[in-house]
């Protein structure tokens, strides 16, 4: 039986206080967010934000030939959007919907007016952020320095930790553009994994089988990615 969806599924809204949720709550849109959906596309206007609970969000860059890379994930810790209380509005970006699920988008506008009374969705914002680009910078030096086998494990793992299941739909030839690496280095990567006992991959279908060896398995970005969230995102509000 599936659960009712509910704002408080996101991390960062269960964090703020009950006076704050409440005031956000009425303007909350929970919405459906299918496979391959773009939230938003590089250089345009971002009208709204997310805040998924049982989905995963990708952040891509896209060059000019088409080909693109993944440059971080965001799911129930966090949400979708920091152009428009940063001051940017607009972001090279595009966000695409790796994992789908639900989530709940609140107006642009509605979010820069919260986050520029100063209080606690404030400091949540920006904790996420710091813990964004770590992810970021992270994944820019796993993609220039580890095998796509390790690249593999830390984007599995990176997924796994923003779902409540050990299941993904997702082909490798997508897999391989969230990468930015050829479709046949995720098939080999994805075969080894697979012979190791660690995942079982069947038409455009993941199951993690094996958490304890994927980690043991992936290299140190993963780590120092958990880590850094870990540290910034129990949410705890300055007294």
């Amino acid at each position: 039986m599936r659960l009712q969806s509910t704002p408080m599924q996101n991390h960062l809204l269960e964090a703020l206080p009950v006076e704050d949720y409440e005031r956000v709550l009425p303007h909350l849109e929970l919405v459906p967010l299918t496979l391959g959906w773009a939230l938003y596309e590089s250089g345009t206007e971002q009208g709204y934000v997310y805040f998924p609970t049982t989905s995963i969000v990708s952040l891509l860059y896209v060059m000019e030939d088409g080909s693109s890379a993944e440059i971080a994930v965001a799911g129930n810790e966090g949400m979708v959007g920091i152009a428009l209380f940063m001051g940017g509005e607009t972001t090279p970006s595009r966000a695409v919907v790796q994992s789908a699920g639900h989530g709940y988008r609140l107006k642009g506008s509605l979010l820069k007016q919260e986050f520029e009374r100063g209080g606690p969705l404030q400091h949540l914002l920006l904790r996420f952020t710091q813990a964004l680009l770590t992810q970021m910078a992270q994944t820019a030096v796993c993609n220039r320095h580890h095998t796509v086998d390790q690249q593999l494990c830390r984007w599995l793992l990176l997924s796994m930790d923003r779902l409540s299941f050990n299941e993904l739909a997702m082909t490798q030839e997508l897999i391989a553009n969230m990468l930015g690496v050829r479709r046949e280095g995720v098939t080999e990567a994805a075969g080894r994994l697979q012979d190791a006992g660690l995942i079982q991959y069947h038409r455009g279908h993941i199951k993690v089988l094996d958490r304890a060896k994927l980690e043991q398995r992936v290299c140190e970005c993963y780590h120092v990615v958990k880590r850094e969230y870990d540290r910034l995102l129990p949410y705890e509000l300055p007294p």
